[in-house]
């Protein structure tokens, strides 16, 4: 093969976008690739809550679902939660009340709805329905209603345009008489003057009519409400804004709400001041909740990960390909072998950590580092040190706490225990956020869940691996920080480098409480 048609799928590789948002709707649909039964369960049309790490797929699935279910006749409105609201940030403004903010959030939330359903029907993509536009105005004036809240004054005046006149005869002598008169006039006014502020007020009848009225003009097609970056809300206006979506748009039949979120920064339920709950209970408001971490956890099945990274960069290179070269490779094993050398895309799968992003950010590094020849295993290494470095270790704050956490996580199971992987008790982990922050990283990745020590069963273990890239940054020597390990003896070096993934309850499991302080 020629070094112009190995530097043209390396460039093929580094070209592929690494956000879905940047991506025209064919392109996501031709590039989707599903894990295990995600795509059926994403199809139902319970409405579902799902999660996912930054980077796992969640606006992919989202833009997919949208475009398949418009192929079959249905209606997708997506919204990306970060670009809805109003200027001025009012939505972090702590001096307003939550609910003020809440309710301004759901009424721009709305008002994008209603949006995006009168551009379909301006644009002629829902047909002439006299009652959708009708609907879609009672929306409107539902969603924007407003109340002024403050004094009212009442203002009365007396004064005179009202006259009357009077007159007297007097006797003064025999003989003798006289008059006295006047007039007399007498002015009065009322006036009312109201003193205060509008703010929205959604009132659930009116609104609750408006959405069943515009699920009843579409039928019997569905109408799918996709929102995206729920994690981006204040994480006290979330459980609000799932009340509010609660009792308007999910009682209505006919409208399937989906909702993209990352578990740990997401509140979906909260206590009120009363003591009761509000906003959505999972499992009864939402049917169900998925988690792609879960599906990308493949569980120590090498060929199934290996199988679903490799559709994921065939399928984003070959868009590309095609315009780049005369003859792209035919199918994705063809592919694989040109592109790659050795077990090089097997340790580039096992660096990804089940994180599609990261998995293309590797391999795009590692086409860059390889240039005109096959990546190798030198190359995934070095881009995944690269990644690592760059991208996740740096969003740490240099001294924070997580930061800390981390490097006392190197030193006990790289440095002492010369291990990648640890168990944790599910209810200890839980309670430490540094942990739950390193997860979200992607620093710390879950690979099994729900382990059981037979002596104590009522304990359940899930097990962590430290990424790889800390790994091979220790490896490669890139890594000049002060989380290296304290012991370094001869495995680090070893020729064999990363060591394999496995749990064993007996020398595995990790007491936080007892990890030395750094």
């Amino acid at each position: 093969m020629g070094a112009g048609r190995r530097k043209h799928l390396n460039q093929a590789l580094m070209r592929i976008p690494r956000r879905a948002e940047s991506a025209d709707r064919a392109t996501l649909t031709s590039t989707f690739v599903a894990a295990g039964s995600f795509s059926a369960m994403l199809h139902s049309t319970d409405h579902q809550i799902i999660y996912g790490r930054r980077g796992a797929g969640k606006t992919h699935a989202l833009l997919h679902l949208s475009d398949l279910v418009e192929r079959t006749g249905d209606v997708a409105v997506y919204l990306d939660l970060r670009t809805i609201g109003t200027a001025g940030g009012m939505y972090a403004d702590s001096s307003l009340s939550p609910t003020v903010r809440g309710t301004h959030l759901l009424v721009d939330t709305l008002e994008a709805i209603h949006e995006a359903l009168l551009t379909a029907v301006i644009e002629g993509e829902l047909g002439e329905s006299d009652g959708l536009v009708q609907a879609l105005d009672d929306l409107a004036e539902s969603a924007t209603a407003v109340r002024v809240v403050g004094e009212v004054e009442r203002e009365t005046k007396i004064g005179g345009t009202v006259e009357s006149s009077y007159g007297v005869e007097l006797s003064l002598s025999p003989g003798a008489k006289a008059s006295v008169g006047g007039r007399r006039a007498a002015n009065m006014e009322s006036r009312l003057r109201r003193a205060g502020t509008e703010e929205h007020h959604v009132v659930f009848g009116p609104l609750g009519r408006a959405l069943r009225a515009i699920a009843d003009a579409l039928a019997p097609s569905r109408l799918w409400l996709l929102l995206d970056e729920w994690s981006s809300v204040p994480l006290d206006l979330q459980p609000l804004l799932a009340d509010l979506l609660r009792r308007s748009v999910l009682p209505t039949a006919g409208i399937t709400v989906k909702i993209a979120a990352i578990e740990r920064r997401s509140r979906f339920r909260a206590p009120s001041p009363s003591g009761d709950q509000f906003g959505i209970e999972v499992g009864a408001d939402a049917a169900s909740a998925l988690s792609l971490d879960d599906f990308l956890i493949f569980d120590n099945s090498r060929p199934r990960a290996q199988e679903f990274f490799g559709q994921l960069l065939f399928n984003h290179a070959v868009v590309r390909l095609a315009a780049m070269i005369p003859e792209p490779p035919p199918d994705v094993a063809a592919f694989l072998e040109e592109c790659f050398r050795g077990n090089a895309f097997a340790e580039l799968v096992r660096a990804a950590e089940g994180v599609p992003r990261d998995g293309i950010n590797i391999a795009a590094l590692a086409a860059q580092h390889a240039h005109d020849e096959p990546i190798g295993l030198r190359e995934v290494r070095m881009a995944a040190r690269d990644w690592y470095l760059r991208d996740k270790q740096a969003a740490l704050a240099a001294d924070g706490p997580a930061r800390r956490m981390l490097k006392s996580l190197i030193d006990e199971v790289v440095g002492r225990r010369r291990s990648r992987t640890f168990l944790l008790d599910q209810l200890s982990w839980a309670r430490h956020e540094t942990i739950g922050e390193l997860h979200d990283a992607r620093l710390l990745h879950v690979l099994r869940r729900g382990l059981v020590d037979h002596e104590q069963p009522g304990t359940l273990y899930d097990g962590f691996a430290i990424d790889y890239g800390c790994y091979v940054s220790l490896l490669l020597g890139g890594n000049r920080s002060s989380s290296r390990p304290r012991d370094r003896a001869g495995w680090l070096n070893s020729p064999k480098g990363v060591p394999a993934d496995g749990f064993n309850l007996a020398k595995t499991a990790l007491d936080l409480s007892a990890l030395a302080e750094p």
